[in-house]
């Protein structure tokens, strides 16, 4: 099963996606030999990404709070609006749809929004970006995340005035020309004064922008909820993503979509909201000097410095290398490493890094079953965070060929393929990056900078950005693998490593949850209860079958109980067998403590969001906003402080039959 689902997706994927580069880029050879190829865990604090987990930490006021503009203060801004008082001028709605060229944003306000109604926050997001906890109940803080604030004075024209970036795509493998934040507006970047962690803090539905096409810059409710609470459940289960820090009702902003809805706007924020999409509008209008201007700022800016990335490798990418997993750093910027014609420049080093963040990420995907259904271009981090929520969703039975997507018909973004999507949004991004990466030592030359490739280096470049690109999917398939099986190990409760698990243990107990339906996260967090004791006949281990079942008994094509108990039985010797290789006969009580807290109680399934939307929407409620978000936060308890524990363990237990994996449209 895992070796179907990843390695072999893997190794048919680089050879079809590099067979498909090499073929693209020799047959426009003639282009290239004219311009230029370009046609072609630091933020992990406390398991949490993005994050900080430090509750001692008070927190200032948001006028207190050291913000910054790095993002606008280095890169090109939209010719049609310079400066923040040409667009502040403006009547806002020439600031509207349009094609923007020669930048990467647009300086453009929010719109107001009448009678806002805060409806949660995130006190997680409160403290990691630095926040004093009450300072939501000021008007300052409402005002702000309802777009009715802005931190810039006409007056003085001085302060921080918002924007929205500029990027591209490919959707569902096929260009789609000039994207956009078309209702994501950023209002300024925090800087947590404790973690020194910068963090841009934007509005998800906060009005048209140049980049809204034809939409309206809106966000409906529906779609505002969900991706609230999943920001910060992500976060909490310690997969990389954006996050979630305010959700504010628009009472009187009616949303055409498949019906009219009510408008929301979501306070979110990330270290970095640049994404693969970004250099894929560049490579499209052949602006070449500014994908070394974005290149140099994301490795200055978004990272650590040129000389956090790695150092090339010496030994060929492998799962279980030391040197993979774990490789040096700190080279100078200037310096190229390796041997013709893979020779690695700091550009490669970036690219590396971005393949590698993105590689753990998808890992943890897996690992914990969570399908982002859209995995365009445009929704690819550069840092490796989980972005832009649609049509997401946890698994419910364990389904490979799952997709929450409606109209993904393709099964592209299925839970099985969303490692080799990833990489083929890399190899995009490769080649964007083929340039820079190809050029090796030259890449400073001033020939190169200013008038691009010459024929006669040409081949020499492309020759030597295909063998990169070529060893980074190699790298990011070795990334991917141990991470991914390192999380796999937790999550069964193992503390050893052996080889034979891959295939003898994770394998056969995913082609079993498969064949049977059962629930894959429910799976784990039930397996970490049974005790070795409970498992020493085959009688037993029969008996202790029942407790993955679902509600209604066995489920699956062709299964019966007997069968089921058998599969299941057979399946928990072998683990039982691996349990006290590691833990001995009386390791049963720190084992149970170590797998809880790799296997979460809750994940916010579709039909608890579901419902959530419901009751919010439809029946006015509210505190039942909190109380999901207290259980998003706090995956891994076995009970919270809601004040309803009937309704705790019902949004934990058996799955209502017929709303398993259950499926949404891309409207939002």
């Amino acid at each position: 099963m895992i070796n179907d689902i990843l390695y072999k997706t893997f190794k048919a994927l680089l050879l079809s996606l590099f067979s498909y580069m090499l073929l693209r880029t020799l047959l426009h050879r003639p282009l290239i030999y004219k311009a230029r190829l370009a046609q072609m865990t630091a933020h992990v604090v406390n398991g949490a990404v993005n994050g900080s987990n430090n509750s001692d930490a008070a927190g200032l006021a948001l006028d207190d709070l050291p913000k910054s503009n790095v993002f606008t203060s280095s890169l090109p801004s939209d010719p049609e609006f310079k400066t923040p008082s040409d667009s502040y001028k403006a009547p806002r709605e020439d600031l509207g749809p349009r094609m923007v060229k020669g930048a990467l944003f647009t300086f453009v306000r929010p719109e107001e929004t009448s009678d806002p109604e805060l409806l949660g926050i995130s006190p997680a997001a409160l403290r990691d970006i630095g926040i004093r906890s009450g300072e939501e109940n000021t008007s300052d803080f409402k005002s702000l995340v309802a777009g009715n604030k802005i931190l810039w004075d006409p007056s003085t024209e001085k302060g921080i005035y918002p924007w929205a970036q500029c990027y591209g795509g490919y959707q569902f493998g096929s260009w789609a020309g000039q994207l956009g934040d078309g209702r994501a507006i950023s209002l300024f970047e925090s800087i947590n004064p404790r973690t020194k962690i910068r963090y841009e803090i934007q509005l998800k539905g906060a009005g048209k922008t140049p980049y809204s096409r034809f939409a309206d810059g809106k966000a409906v409710l529906r779609s505002s909820i969900r991706e609230f609470i999943v920001s910060e459940a992500l976060n909490a289960l310690r997969i990389p993503s954006t996050r979630a820090l305010a959700l504010t009702l628009a009472p009187n902003s009616r949303v055409r979509r498949e019906r009219i809805e009510p408008g929301a706007i979501v306070a979110r924020f990330a270290q970095s909201w640049l994404r693969i999409g970004t250099f894929d509008i560049l490579r499209a209008r052949g602006d070449r000097r500014l994908i070394r201007t974005l290149a140099t700022y994301v490795a200055e800016n978004v990272y650590q410095g040129w000389t956090s990335l790695p150092s090339i490798l010496p030994e060929p990418a492998s799962s279980t290398s030391s040197s993979t997993l774990h490789p040096s750093r700190n080279v100078p910027p200037e310096k190229t490493e390796g041997e013709s014609p893979g020779e690695e420049n700091r550009f490669a080093r970036l690219y590396r890094e971005i393949a590698r963040r993105n590689a753990v990420t998808v890992a943890y995907w897996q690992a914990y079953g969570f399908t982002n259904g859209v995995l365009n271009t445009d929704n690819t981090s550069l840092l490796g965070l989980s972005l832009d929520f649609g049509p997401f969703a946890f698994l419910d039975n364990f389904d490979p060929s799952y997709t929450p997507n409606h109209d993904d018909h393709a099964l592209r973004y299925s839970y099985r393929n969303q490692p080799s999507i990833i990489w083929w949004n890399l190899v995009r991004l490769g080649e964007s990056l083929g340039e820079l990466i190809g050029a090796g030592a030259t890449v400073d030359d001033e020939q190169l900078i200013d008038k691009g490739v010459t024929k006669e280096f040409a081949p020499e470049l492309v020759k030597r950005a295909e063998t990169i690109i070529e060893r980074v999917g190699e790298e990011y398939k070795a990334v991917f693998l141990a991470e991914y099986t390192r999380l796999m190990r937790k999550r069964f409760g193992l503390t050893s490593e052996d080889p034979k698990d891959f295939d003898e243990l994770f394998s056969d107990a995913l082609d079993m949850m498969e064949a049977l339906e059962l629930d894959f996260n429910h799976f784990f967090r039930r397996l970490g209860d049974v005790t070795v004791s409970d498992l020493g006949t085959d009688d037993q281990r029969k008996k202790m079958a029942g407790k993955f079942f679902h509600a209604e008994g066995v489920t699956g094509l062709g299964n019966n109980e007997d069968k089921a108990r058998t599969k299941i039985a057979s399946w928990l010797g072998k683990w039982r067998t691996r349990v006290l290789e590691d833990w001995g006969e009386d390791g049963d009580e720190k084992r149970e403590m170590e797998m809880k807290k790799a296997n979460p109680k809750f994940v916010p399934r579709s039909w608890v969001l579901d419902e959530l939307i419901q009751r919010v929407e439809h029946g006015g409620e509210r505190k039942v906003i909190d109380q999901v978000m207290e259980m998003a936060l706090n995956p891994f308890n076995d009970e919270w402080n809601t004040g309803d524990r009937q309704q705790e363990e019902r949004f934990c237990g058996d799955v209502p039959r017929q709303n398993r994996q259950m499926m949404c449209s891309c409207s939002s």
